[in-house]
């Protein structure tokens, strides 16, 4: 196996060559743990690292810190006991993240250098095209391919299952949204004709849609526990607890995520409007440019869900995510003047600190 069966490309390389020392050889990471990462270098060969001491200073976030899926410069430790250190992470070509669940403004790396994202739901107590929105929104902010699985489709009537593809490809024409049953192994045969060598994907969804199903089915192993479904919620009991990025016997990577309940934003203006086309052109033939489209003379918003050529639940989840999108926005900017406020600070403390020596040492010395 080499390093371009796991990924690596010419941009790769030029990235390496302005950072490799002596001793320094890429790695692409596979698995963190609480104290260490697991990487895999050329021909397989799997070692345990550390991050150095430069990279985490360097990182302004967590973010920014390495994670499943990074490409970094490792120096390899001469002696047997000696650490592996990641003394660098190259530029991510593709980063699939989301903002940490709770009230932080902190990004959540859940995938870097992924080509494919594909999102495992079912049309039944898992179809939500609110969340889909999210998902096509961040999945177009990662630079990733899109792919959905309408799953567990041997549990509902065709017709129930074709409506849910449908709605679903409606919201996104460029994502690409397939029925499938994990039990019939469609879905499986779905997946493997997208990976191949060096071909990155990561598979996001609900616990309890079969993506811990496909996983085992991809490593045609019992890789990943799975149990019972509960057949009121549809929810199983089997989660992923870690990210992981695993090699296939028959070419390409997976990285595995846990079940997610919440998808919170993390993306910017530009890419809600991309992501909602529809809806930013009707609200730019509105007759004010500051319209409020709600009750305003003129609004091509309400015109056209009169008309029924706007969904209103489509256009409410467009003013949640703006208004989830201004609140990161708010608690960035918020965080950033509190982290500027104590930069200030401390060299206020450091300055008044080092003046209180250089007296007591003059002091000493009897120049006072």
């Amino acid at each position: 196996m080499t390093l371009r069966d796991l990924g690596w490309n010419d941009d790769f390389g030029k990235a390496f060559e302005e950072v490799v020392k002596d001793g320094w050889v890429p790695g692409r990471l596979i698995r963190e743990t609480k104290i260490n990462f697991s990487a895999l270098l050329d021909d397989a060969e799997e070692v345990d690292c550390v991050v150095g001491g430069k990279v985490w200073h360097d990182a302004s976030c967590d973010a920014e810190l390495p994670a499943v899926g990074d490409w970094v410069a490792i120096d390899l430790g001469a002696g047997e006991n000696d650490e592996h250190i990641i003394r660098a992470r190259l530029p991510r070509q593709t980063c699939f993240s989301r903002k940490a669940p709770g009230k932080s403004s902190e990004e959540q790396v859940m995938a870097a250098n992924v080509d494919i994202v594909v999102v495992v739901t079912d049309a039944g107590p898992d179809f939500n095209l609110r969340r889909m929105e999210r998902y096509f929104t961040i999945i177009q902010k990662s630079g990733a391919r899109c792919v959905v699985l309408v799953n567990k489709s041997d549990l509902f009537e065709p017709g129930v299952n074709e409506k849910a593809r449908e709605e679903i490809q409606d919201l996104s024409p460029d994502a690409e949204v397939y029925v499938t049953s994990a039990t019939r192994h469609e879905g499986l045969e779905v997946l493997k004709s997208y990976l191949k060598p060096g071909i990155t994907l990561t598979m996001v969804g609900s616990s309890g849609v079969g993506k811990s199903t496909l996983v085992n089915q991809l490593l045609g192993e019992e890789w990943l526990w799975t149990g019972e479904v509960n057949e009121v919620t549809g929810k199983g009991r089997h989660t992923t607890v870690a990210r992981e990025l695993v090699v296939l016997e028959d070419g390409g990577m997976l990285v595995d995520n846990p079940g997610i309940r919440e998808v919170q934003m993390w993306t910017d203006e530009d890419t809600l409007r991309d992501s909602f086309a529809d809806v930013e052109d009707l609200t730019n033939q509105c007759k004010f440019r500051d319209c409020k489209h709600q009750g305003d003379k003129g609004c091509a918003i309400e015109a056209a869900v009169k008309a029924g050529e706007l969904d209103p639940a489509r256009y409410e989840g467009y003013l949640r995510l703006d208004e989830e999108i201004e609140e990161l926005n708010f608690r960035r900017k918020k965080r950033q003047m509190i982290v500027e406020r104590w930069g200030k600070r401390n060299k206020r403390v450091k300055a008044r600190n080092r003046e209180d020596r250089i007296e007591l040492e003059k002091e000493e010395r009897g120049e006072l």
